[in-house]
Parts: C-alpha cells; sequence; structure tokens
C-alpha cells in the first residue's frame, strides 16, 4: 500500500477548510427557488397559448393536484351558503369554478391523443379514476343539486335570459342524469362504476394505440408490386424511421394501410395487412379488448338501470334529438335496405373485374378496395395517381381557409414562432373582417407513432364570456402521410374531405358566441355536433374552390376541366360500399347498448350474431369493429349513429345554399354563422336547425347525396 506523503496531508486538510467554508456559506444563504410548475404558471405567450416547451410528463401531477383542491374549494364555497340560491351565486359560480383543472386537463389530454408517450399513459392510468372519483362528487353532491333544483323549480319566476334559462335548465337536467336524485347507496354505488368506467376506457385506447405502434409489415423491392411511387417512399421512410434502411415497412396508419389495401397486386400481403388491421385490440395478450368491452358495457347497462332505463342506449338518447333507440333503427334500416342492394350491383362489377383480369377467387374484403381502385379507374377515369398531385396538403388548407373566408370574413394569419407541442404543428391567429381576434387554431396534420389513429377536433380553450371575454384555441388533429424533406404532402380526395370535415368542428370552436362555458362550441347534443363539420365537406366540392386550389403540385397547372368533371360524376361510386361499413357499426354499437342486464358478454359472438341477422354482406366489414371501437367507448357511446342522423341535416342545409344558386349566399351565410356555427346550446338543436331552414331536415336529401336513390 502506498503511504501519503506530507504535502498531500497539507493539501487535503486545506481542502477540507475550504469545504467547510462553502457548506457554511451555503447553509446560511437562502434557499433556491424550485422552478416553478409551467402548468400552474401564468402563460405569457401571445394569446394564452400553453408554453409547450416547458411542459414535462413530471409537472401534470402536482398540476392535477393543486387544480383538484383549487376545484373542491370553489364546490365547497358554493355549497356551503347560507343566502338563498341565485342564478349569480350558484349558476354562475359552478359555469367559473374549476378553470385551472380544465386548463390543466386540455393541456395533457390533447398531448396523450396527438404525442403521448410511456410516462404520460402512465399518470393518464392514475388520473382517469381520480378525475371520474372528482366529477362524480360534484354531480351527486347533494347541496349542490338543492341549490340548483331550487332555481329550477322557481325559474318562471326569475328574471332571465333565454341563455341563462337554457343553461340553468340543463344543468338541472345533467345533475339529475349523473343520480343526484337517488338514495345514498346508489349514489355510492354510481361513483364506483364511474371510476371503474374512466379506468376501463383508459385501458382500452391505449391498448388499441398499443396494436398500432407494434405491428409492421417490413417488405422487399419485390413485394412493392402496384404501389404508386408516393406510397413507395412513404413506405421507404416508416423502415428508415425503424432503423430498417432499404426496407419498405406499412404501418397500421389508416394513411398507410389504406392506400397499401388500394394499391398492391399482392393479395397474400392485402390479407396480412388487411387482418391486422381489422384486429386491433383482439390479438390477445395483454392488450385484448374483448374482456374490458364486456365489463363497460355490463356496467353501463348497471348505470343506466340504476336511474330507471332498461338499456343504456335508452338512458343515452333520451336527451338527444333522435329520443329513442327505436328512431335511430328506423332511420338506418331506412338507408340499409337501398344501400344493400346498392353494394352488390358494386360487388358484382368488382367480381367481374376480378375475372377479367384472370382471378377465379370470390371477392373477399381485402380484395374490395383493390379492384374498387380499378373500377373507378375504368369507369370514370380517375384514380388517386390521376388526382392526388392536385391535392398538396398546404393547397387544400388554405382551400378550407378561404371558404371560412368567404362564408365567415374569418382571416388566418400563420404564427410561425408561436408554441406548439411537436415541430410538424402549425399555428394560425384567427381574426374577423373588421381584424379582432377570434381565437387560435392549430393544425396537427401527420402520422406518427405517438399519435392514435383517426382525425378529430379539441381545444385547448373554449370560448365564453362569463369570466371575461375568453377566446377559443382549437386543435385539429390528423394522420396524413407526411411527403420528403422539402416535397410537398399530397392528399387523397378522402383525406381533403377528412380535413374539410375537422376544420367544419373547428370552425364550430372557434366561431363559438355564447356566455357560459358548459354549452360553448361543440357542447351540443351528439346527434347534432356532427352537423357543421358534414356541412362543411359540400365546400370542398364547389367547382370554383377546387378550380383555384386544385393545382398541380410540380407544375402549378390547374386540374383539368375534364378530370374535374369525372371526380364530381364519380363522386358517388363505391357508395354502397362505404355506407354498409359505417351502417354496420352503428347498427352494431345500438344493439350493444340496447343489451339487458346481460352478464358475461361474448363480444365476438354479440358481433357475429348482429351483422348475420342484418345481413352483412361477407365481403364488407364493419368499418370499425369493437374491439377498437374507440368512438363508443368514449364519448360517442350509443352515438355512433349521429353521423347519419347528422347527415340528414348536412345535406337539407346545403340545400339551402344551392336553391339561392351561389354556394357562398351572404344571407344563407349570416343564419348559419347565427344559428349553426356561433350558437353552441343556446337553443334545442332542432330549434336552432329550423331557425337557419325555416322547418325541419328532410332525408331525401341524404339519400340523393349518396346516389342511392335516382
Amino acid at each position: 500500500m502506498a503511504k501519503t506523503s506530507a504535502k498531500s496531508k497539507l493539501k487535503s486538510a486545506a481542502g477540507k477548510k475550504v469545504a467547510a467554508r462553502v457548506a457554511k456559506a451555503r447553509a446560511k444563504a437562502p434557499a433556491r427557488k424550485k422552478p416553478s410548475n409551467p402548468l400552474l404558471s401564468r402563460w405569457g405567450a401571445a394569446f394564452g397559448l400553453p408554453p409547450f416547451a416547458k411542459i414535462e410528463p413530471q409537472h401534470f401531477k402536482a398540476a392535477f393536484a393543486a387544480a383538484l383542491k383549487e376545484h373542491k374549494a370553489d364546490i365547497a364555497q358554493i355549497a356551503s351558503q347560507d343566502s338563498r340560491p341565485t342564478f349569480a351565486n350558484t349558476i354562475v359560480a359552478l359555469e367559473k369554478s374549476g378553470r385551472l383543472l380544465e386548463k390543466v386537463a386540455s393541456v395533457f389530454y390533447n398531448l396523450t391523443g396527438a404525442h403521448t408517450n410511456d410516462a404520460l399513459q402512465a399518470i393518464e392510468r392514475e388520473m382517469a379514476p381520480k378525475l371520474a372519483a372528482h366529477e362524480t362528487a360534484i354531480m351527486l353532491n347533494s347541496k349542490i343539486f338543492k341549490r340548483v333544483e331550487d332555481l329550477y323549480e322557481r325559474r318562471d319566476a326569475l328574471d332571465l335570459t333565454d341563455e341563462q334559462r337554457r343553461v340553468l335548465e340543463l344543468r338541472y337536467k345533467w345533475l339529475v342524469r349523473a343520480g343526484a336524485k337517488l338514495g345514498a347507496k346508489q349514489k355510492a354505488r354510481v361513483g364506483e362504476i364511474n371510476q371503474r368506467l374512466a379506468t376501463l376506457a383508459t385501458q382500452f385506447s391505449q391498448n388499441v394505440l398499443k396494436d398500432e405502434q407494434s405491428w409492421r409489415m417490413v417488405l422487399e423491392e419485390k413485394d412493392l408490386d402496384g404501389l404508386p411511387d408516393a406510397m413507395r417512399e412513404a413506405a421507404a421512410r416508416a423502415a428508415a424511421d425503424a432503423g430498417l434502411p432499404g426496407k419498405y415497412v406499412i404501418t397500421l396508419s389508416r394513411s398507410s394501410v389504406e392506400p397499401f389495401l388500394q394499391f398492391s397486386a399482392r393479395r397474400d400481403l392485402r390479407e396480412q395487412a388487411f387482418n391486422a388491421w381489422i384486429r386491433r385490440g383482439e390479438m390477445g395478450g395483454d392488450t385484448d379488448n374483448r374482456a374490458i368491452t364486456a365489463e363497460i358495457v355490463a356496467l353501463r347497462t348497471e348505470f343506466a338501470n340504476l336511474l330507471g332505463h332498461k338499456t343504456y342506449a335508452e338512458y343515452s338518447l333520451e336527451e338527444t334529438m333522435a329520443k329513442s333507440p327505436g328512431s335511430v333503427r328506423d332511420l338506418l334500416t331506412a338507408v340499409w335496405e337501398p344501400a344493400v342492394k346498392r353494394a352488390s350491383s358494386e360487388r358484382d362489377a368488382l367480381q367481374a373485374r376480378a375475372r377479367s383480369e384472370g382471378s377465379n377467387f370470390a371477392i373477399a374484403p381485402w380484395d374490395w378496395r383493390y379492384f374498387a381502385e380499378k373500377e373507378r379507374k375504368a369507369q370514370y377515369d380517375v384514380d388517386e395517381a390521376s388526382t392526388r398531385p392536385y391535392l398538396t396538403l398546404d393547397n387544400v388548407v388554405a382551400a378550407a381557409f378561404e371558404t371560412a373566408t368567404r362564408l365567415f370574413g374569418l382571416k388566418f394569419n400563420e404564427m410561425k414562432d408561436a408554441p406548439r407541442y411537436h415541430d410538424d404543428v402549425r399555428v394560425w391567429e384567427v381574426t374577423d373582417k373588421r381584424g379582432e381576434h377570434v381565437g387560435v387554431f392549430l393544425g396537427d396534420y401527420f402520422a406518427r407513432p405517438s399519435k392514435r389513429s383517426g382525425a378529430w377536433m379539441s381545444a385547448f380553450r373554449s370560448q365564453s364570456k362569463v369570466a371575461g371575454d375568453v377566446k377559443p384555441i382549437i386543435v385539429n388533429v390528423m394522420n396524413f402521410g407526411k411527403g420528403e424533406e422539402g416535397e410537398a404532402s399530397l392528399l387523397s380526395l378522402d383525406d381533403a374531405r377528412t380535413l374539410f370535415h375537422e376544420f367544419g368542428h373547428g370552425l364550430h370552436g372557434l366561431l363559438s358566441d355564447v356566455t357560459y362555458p358548459s354549452i360553448s362550441g361543440t357542447a351540443v347534443t351528439r346527434d347534432f355536433v356532427e352537423l357543421p363539420s358534414q356541412l362543411y365537406e359540400h365546400w370542398l366540392m364547389v367547382p370554383e374552390v377546387l378550380e383555384k386550389f386544385a393545382v398541380h403540385h410540380e407544375t402549378g397547372k390547374p386540374m383539368p376541366a375534364a378530370l374535374l368533371k369525372r371526380i364530381k360524376k364519380a363522386r358517388n361510386f363505391n357508395q354502397g360500399f362505404s355506407t354498409i361499413e359505417y351502417l354496420a357499426s352503428a347498427f352494431v354499437d345500438m344493439e350493444l347498448h340496447a343489451l339487458e342486464g346481460q352478464d358475461g358478454l361474448d363480444v365476438d359472438a354479440f358481433e357475429r350474431g348482429t351483422l348475420d341477422r342484418l345481413g352483412m354482406p361477407r365481403e364488407i366489414v364493419m368499418r370499425h369493429r369493437i374491439p377498437h371501437f374507440l368512438h363508443i367507448m368514449g364519448g360517442y357511446a350509443a352515438g355512433y349513429y349521429s353521423y347519419l342522423w347528422s347527415e340528414v341535416m348536412d345535406a337539407d342545409a346545403f340545400a339551402a345554399f344551392e336553391e339561392t344558386g351561389n354556394a357562398f349566399d351572404k344571407a344563407t351565410a349570416k343564419k348559419l354563422h347565427k344559428f349553426i356555427y356561433s350558437g353552441g346550446n343556446q337553443r334545442d338543436p332542432l330549434e336552432a336547425y329550423v331557425a337557419f331552414r325555416g322547418r325541419p331536415p328532410e332525408i331525401k336529401g341524404l339519400l340523393k347525396k349518396r346516389g342511392l336513390v335516382s
């Protein structure tokens, strides 16, 4: 062992003295202030955008804890008042309460949908039952209910505006439908059910995302027969991102798997991809959603029973435009029969097309899109390869914006330096024709592994006036394929419709002009909420819109008039197929939630049995099979029919413009703005529609729009 020298000992002693002085100085110095939680700090970015760059997953638990504490204090203060209930001290107070919780939750849930990770998902699983318990405690608070009930019973004697009366009546109904009139034992059970449902719905969604993230089909050059160049490039990028340079990868993102099914000449690979796509959520193991689904349905039925309803469908539809499962079935059936007839003729045409090419097999579900693409080309000389070069993402966004300018006077100014949660997100300030600030719009358009599939609109902040003039921050999220670096991102016609659809939802949030947050923007009945979005799709196909914005991404030349004409002529091509795959999902959703207390549900057998009774064509698969049916495990339970219900209105509503001979008629647009896009839930939805149209909607417009009647 080496000996320690005298010099080393002196150096060591001096070092100890310095260390002691530093420690003493630190002890006397004031403690450093811990970095503030950005979720709880004032957001100083333009228009109050969240400080995304500063937010880390670990900030959310503390922020939720603080927000929950604050909201509980708000509710306790409202509930414990000695003074007689007034609209101001009860309803307005409730509308103002929980603002921090809304702020934190809006950021959190937008991220868990659009840009999630393991840490956020863990927090989501932990918070789901806690937030459900918190909301249930408020909805079942007997003191709160007594105050609201007192006002409700005296509503005729109160000097209320129409909007105030609507808010009071809705608040009362929401509390009653949540279980506020139940006994203590029943309320306790409702609390247990709500917490368990929140946990299960979160797990269901995360399981679907895991299945989508974990599956991929790795291809070689020899496997690419039939795929257009743009798709080959996208598959090569997906492979490079997966660490497989020189290979090609197909994923379960809709922007990847659907084009593959359309174009791949390899039937064996189409079958492989199709089966993986339709089996999300039922692949076995930890991500299998069938047992979760059975428990969700049983709990929803039990909840409905506690509220005096035989089924959850009956409970769910009570406060909608449809009112009952019977009226929904009548609508679905009225469209089903002509759709089946149309789909049968489409199948025969595809079968003939396959045989003409030497294929003797019967058309299977993984063949339909492939031969439909060929048939469309043969019948109308229109296919995706001919239309995609004219539909760049930037131009379709510009078309959606200009339509809003012409209808509603809005302007969109891109904010290049605004905070965003991902580099792909774009941000615009929205102003009105006077230059006044309307809100902020975020567009998140490209697919990525951290994003769940599908397309949706959401809000980081909703419009209201009850606590100052709060302007909305709205986001559209989609899953389009991204172009190569420096290259345009090209969309299919269906992609372009999706963008217009979600932007219609976005306008519903941006144009909201109400006082109270509970009725703001899209906070309307499920079978009305799709009207603004589906109606907006119509403007994509207005000739003057396509003529201006459908220009070739390389040459800049407009889409040829002959091609525009062929696109319009082919608009209803394959409508039997698309109507059937949608209606089947709507029927299954309705029948699933019309079950009366069935324990031990066999999800596979139920789905098969329902489709067999319908006479589902064997060549078509429902658009969303139960184990990955995110709509109905979230806010659309017993409500997927609403797309069709709203479509009755949107076809009839656009006819109001057509009847004037001008798709941008100013007088009609003014009424559309007032009664549909800006009104929130100020009026009963049918009343709002009649105020716009002058009469209730008529179904004949829907059947004509889908080409199911001549």
